[in-house]
Order: C-alpha cells, then structure tokens, then sequence
C-alpha cells in the first residue's frame, strides 16, 4: 500500500480539483492536442450587408412574378422579347416564358378588357377585338387618329402583299400613280427600302417595316387577312366615305391606334 507523503506540518498536500488548471494542462493519453484558436479576421460592412442580401436571380413567387411581367409590358412602349423582359427582372427566361404564358391566358378570360399579344417578335399589351369600335370612339373623342387614305390603304396592302415590289410594279397593279402616296407611308415609317431591283433602271424595291406590324397588331406578315378580306374592307370604308367624308371605317384585326381609313383624291 502506497504511503502518503507528510510535508513537514503534518498535513497531506491536496490532490488537483478535476477540472482545474492542474488537470487540463495534463495530456490525456489517446486524443490529439486541441488546435490552437486563430483570431477571427475582422469582416467589413460591405461584406456583412452583401450576406443579408438575396442573390439577384433569386426565385420569386409566381404572382409576385405575374404581377411584374404584367407591369413591364404594359408600360413598355415597343414589344419586348423574352430575353429583354428575362435580363429587365433577372429571372430565368424558360421561367418568364411559363409564367408569362400563364398571364395571357389570365387575360383572355372574358372579365378582362386587355390583352397580351405577340407582335413583331415580341409580347405587347393591347385592348381586345371585342372592344374596340367602343375604345376607338373613346380615343378619337381625345385627340385625332393618324389617317390614311384609300390610295394609303390600297398601296401598303400591296407592298405588304407583295413585298419586295418596286413603283412600277405597284403603278401596275393599282393602275395609277403613286409617288406621293409612297412618299407618305415613308414618313410614317409604315414602308421603308429594301434595296434595289436588278433589272434595267434599278428601280428602287419596297417593303414593310416593323412599325407596320406594331400598327396593324400583327406578329408577321403571314397574319395579314386574306385579299378577299382586304376586298371587303377596302369596300366598306369606300361606302361609308360616300354619305360623310368625316366617316372612317378600320379594318376589325387592326388594334386601337391604328390608322383609320380616310377618302382622299387619288395621287
């Protein structure tokens, strides 16, 4: 039996406390040695704000979502792409394109009054067929529509037919001269050059643009109606013009701020 060592004032020296200073300080055989804390490097405001923040393309839900695409393409004044309104919000573009398709057939239900429709390549908000001889009557009670005669009228749906087509072939084709009518559809931007015709002369050739589309509500120019509709628009707006000179007649397809059809002199 092992002795207890006296000191030499008769008392047993004390044991180290568990736990105490003594005891953490001895290795404990079969565990590593604790690693040695490193001081925290200090983190800036910048870097403490950038951690609270959500990433940039982070998922929103799809109402929230619903209800920015319906936003974005009502005040935009041109038809926006996928890519554009994907890149605007920072959303995936397979996700813009769900969501926005979900819009639109949330629009065509009939409590709606607008609508979104593809033009030019793009989505573009716009009232519904069904309301517009009640929009256009409240549009013109505003300010006056942008006119076009039926020389206007009857040579765009010619360049638009058939496109590219020089001013001989439209002369031919309607019989009358067009210089001024052809000129006037340029400075409305509805026409522009496309180039010019190898034949002899080079005439210059003729085609629609862009801002056609956005007048007339179409995607492209495979949306056009049939000529025999064109017939039948052409007809209407020349017997309204009979009895009232101020009477306009706009065909059915062609979205509120289109151009009305006016009589005028040949030209």
């Amino acid at each position: 039996m092992e002795e207890l060592e006296i000191n030499p004032e008769g008392q047993t020296p004390q044991q180290p406390e568990p736990g105490g200073p003594e005891q953490l300080e001895t290795e404990i055989p079969g565990q590593p040695e604790a690693a040695a804390t490193e001081p925290a490097e200090p983190v800036s405001m910048e870097e403490l704000l950038a951690a609270d923040e959500p990433p940039a393309a982070a998922a929103m839900e799809d109402v929230q979502l619903m209800a920015v695409l319906e936003a974005v393409v009502y005040v935009a004044e041109e038809p926006l792409t996928l890519a554009q309104i994907a890149a605007a919000i920072q959303q995936p573009p397979d996700r813009v394109e769900t969501v926005l398709r979900q819009l639109i057939a949330e629009l065509d239900k009939p409590e709606h009054g607008i609508a979104i429709r593809e033009v030019a390549g793009g989505f573009k908000m716009a009232t519904k067929a069904e309301h517009h001889e009640a929009v256009r009557s409240f549009v013109k009670s505003l300010k006056p529509p942008m006119k076009l005669s039926l020389p206007a009228l009857e040579t765009l749906a010619v360049i638009a037919y058939k496109q590219p087509v020089t001013a001989p072939e439209i002369m031919e084709i309607r019989g009358v001269q067009g210089t001024g009518v052809l000129k006037t559809l340029l400075d409305r931007r509805l026409i522009a050059v496309a180039g010019r015709k190898n034949v002899i002369g080079k005439p210059i050739l003729y085609k629609t643009t862009r801002d056609f589309l956005i007048q007339f509500g179409l995607n492209d120019v495979s949306e056009l109606p049939s000529l025999k509709e064109f017939e039948d628009i052409r007809r209407m707006a020349f017997a309204d013009s009979e009895p009232d000179a101020a009477s306009a007649v706009v065909p059915e397809r062609v979205p509120d701020g289109a151009p009305d059809v006016v009589p005028e002199q040949e030209s």
